[in-house]
């Protein structure tokens, strides 16, 4: 073994891996507990993304482990139809801690197949077929989901579904609409892009799917009052409206559902990520009226995995550790900690222009210049090199933007919180000098 420098792991890498999503990390993970993964070269590496945003109560939760290990001994995998007494508890489940009356619930693998059900829910139901999405959002890569998409991944696949509209993303650092006194004119942007939605409709608006807070678009939290206005934009158009809370459900904002904090309840809300604490795990949820009319008229989303009952079983305890631990309480509390040390951090490097977010979900936006507030992703990414040297896993979103979306796991506790501070405030050292 030669660590991470393993010739032979790396040849083969090259060899037979697609390449997906931009360059590989230059380590190789060796086993993960925790809050932090091992590489070969036997390092410890505080994992401030949780995984891929998703292992929210670490790795190897013993929890986590002990169903895991039972379900897979026991009742893994059914035919699509066949149905298991996880499957219905942890619908059950869902709908009673989801906010409304969002009381049916759908249970897949992926964020992009939850996406794509409640879309094609949507467009059966009202029928019609025009998708509205924000400017910077991420809801997935194929057909409706990646139609929905702006943050990128757009280019060079032909066209998208028919009728995929955009709303400017309510980006309160760098937006454009300011009133008289310079504050962002949210309201004024809510207008404009409606009216361009109107001037583009063809007359078939069927949803607006929206992320409570955008996470991959550089964690872009609307203000307070921006998502009930918008869902009233969408009555008035008779539009359904969707919420992806792939990276913002079960407690990560400091809310069981960030949509909570704004008193919305959306026709569909879709899980991801979170719901599975790392393991493949999503979930469709709507109101009995949507999906009795959805099924008289044939709904159809039949997928391999749907309703499996290992993943489902590993979601319920998921969602008893959040419950039980407290962990939504401790989201709060932890985030208030670690935004106050990156704004103090904001006082000591003028490269940091902005520090948002809520809970266990905040962005660090780089900057050449605080005054043009010009985004400096060479930076973010030189900053990211050092702090995975220094033994921290950071994410910075794409689009060419300098902005880490910060995102540990729940169970994190305040001595790692420092510590990550401590690593980003060497690693800005290092890479500003």
């Amino acid at each position: 073994m030669t660590g991470n420098s393993d010739p032979d792991f790396w040849q083969k890498a090259r060899t037979h891996l697609v390449r997906y999503g931009g360059a590989f990390a230059p380590v190789i993970a060796e086993s993960a507990r925790g809050n932090y993964f091992t590489d070969a070269d036997g390092r410890r590496i505080l994992d401030f993304t949780s995984g891929q945003m998703s292992a929210i109560l670490g790795h190897s939760h013993p929890d986590i482990v002990a169903v895991a290990r039972k379900f897979i001994g026991e009742l893994d995998h059914l035919y699509s139809t066949v149905l298991s007494r996880p499957v219905v508890d942890l619908a059950a489940l869902i709908a009673e801690i989801s906010p409304g009356k969002l009381d049916r619930v759908l249970l897949v693998s992926t964020g992009g197949e939850s996406n794509e059900a409640a879309l094609r829910m949507a467009k059966l139901v009202t029928g019609r077929h025009e998708i509205v999405a924000m400017s910077r959002s991420w809801h997935g890569v194929t057909g409706g989901a990646a139609s929905a998409t702006y943050s990128s991944s757009r280019r060079g696949y032909g066209p998208t579904q028919p009728g995929a509209l955009v709303l400017p993303a309510p980006d309160s650092y760098r937006s454009r609409f300011a009133d008289q006194s310079g504050a962002y004119d949210w309201r004024g942007e809510l207008e404009f892009g409606f009216d361009l939605i109107d001037r583009q409709s063809t007359g078939a608006l069927a949803a607006c799917i929206v992320e409570p807070i955008l996470s991959s678009g550089g964690v872009l939290e609307p203000p307070e009052g921006y998502v009930a206005a918008l869902a009233e934009k969408c009555r008035e158009r008779g539009m359904q409206l969707i919420f992806d809370e792939a990276q913002t459900g079960l407690g990560r904002t400091g809310h069981l559902f960030a949509c909570e904090r704004d008193g919305v309840v959306p026709e569909y809300l879709t899980l991801s990520k979170t719901l599975g604490a790392g393991l493949p795990l999503a979930a469709m949820l709507t109101t009995p009226e949507i999906e009795d009319v959805a099924a008289e008229r044939g709904f159809l989303f039949y997928t391999t995995h749907a309703s499996d009952p290992l993943p489902a079983a590993v979601g319920l305890k998921v969602i008893e550790v959040i419950l039980r631990d407290r962990l939504t309480e401790r989201a709060s509390q932890l985030g208030d900690r670690l935004k106050a040390g990156l704004l103090a951090l904001q006082q000591r490097y003028d490269c940091i222009g902005d520090v948002r977010g809520r809970g266990l979900l905040l962005g660090l936006d780089l900057v050449k210049d605080r005054r043009t507030r010009a985004p400096d992703p060479d930076l973010a990414q030189r900053v990211a090199r050092e702090c995975l040297e220094l033994g921290m896993m950071t994410s910075v979103v794409r689009g060419g933007f300098g902005i880490f979306r910060i995102a540990p796991p729940l169970t994190i506790d305040a001595g790692e919180i420092d510590l990550g501070l401590e690593i980003f405030d060497r690693a800005l050292a290092r890479a500003v000098h």
